[in-house]
């Protein structure tokens, strides 16, 4: 389908229905347009998001049912409780934006590739000198060892991904992450896609329109007036 959907950079443009646009595999709602700043927010706004690999256009998904975390039922196990009271990183917000997502976007030993290319690399980098990108890094003896990095919009933040050097490292990061968020008035995390480390740590699924409604609610609305300044 051609993304005619996402052609208007009014951010608040609305979307035709999801549920006639999307088909198999599981939540691709289009294909093509640009990485525009304007063009990713909107898709945002719309609990839509790209995601591609390496010489393929660009895809836009919208899944369903949709994994998202509630920052009051984040799931703290007991050794991650001791980690965070041993204190072993400095956690830091938004010092190192450009190494965080060229660390998520390195190759690792369970991936074949990444889907963090280069111009979606420069299209974060954008939407971070805009204020939308932020990044959450975990410190060990002045080397950037953990982290995370995502998009907030009004009181939700959509997180795109996140690393570790050393064990724990990206735990750490998002439960600190949390309970930032929680202070800043956020309600939602959206994480996208799921996987059982994220089930872990409290997210669940919720039907994709019940996520479309929480969007319209919450992405209106701003967070307390000091997130995110240093």
């Amino acid at each position: 389908m051609q993304l005619n959907v996402l052609d208007a950079l009014n951010p608040n443009q609305a979307f035709p229905s999801l549920d006639k646009a999307l088909g198999e595999p599981n939540g691709l709602i289009a294909v093509g347009g640009c990485l525009s700043p304007q063009r990713i927010l909107n898709a945002y706004r719309h609990g839509i998001f790209p995601w591609f690999n390496p010489g393929e256009p660009i895809l836009w998904w919208s899944p369903d049912p949709r994994l998202v975390l509630f920052p009051d039922k984040l799931i703290v196990s007991r050794s991650l409780r001791k980690t965070l009271r041993k204190q072993l990183f400095e956690i830091r917000y938004d010092s190192a934006f450009e190494q965080v997502i060229a660390a998520c976007a390195a190759p690792r030993s369970d991936q074949g590739g990444t889907w963090i290319t280069g111009d979606m690399k420069q299209a974060y980098l954008q939407l971070h000198r805009m204020g939308f990108a932020h990044s959450v890094e975990a410190w060990q003896d002045r080397q950037l060892v953990g982290g995370l990095y995502g998009i907030g919009i009004g009181r939700v933040f959509f997180g795109e991904s996140m690393f570790h050097r050393k064990t724990d490292a990206s735990k750490v990061v998002f439960a600190h992450l949390v309970g930032q968020l929680t202070l800043w008035d956020y309600q939602l995390i959206d994480c996208q896609v799921s996987s059982g480390h994220l089930f872990s740590l409290g997210a669940e699924e919720i039907p994709r329109q019940v996520f479309a409604g929480l969007l319209d609610r919450l992405c209106p609305s701003p967070p307390a007036p000091l997130a995110w300044q240093k």
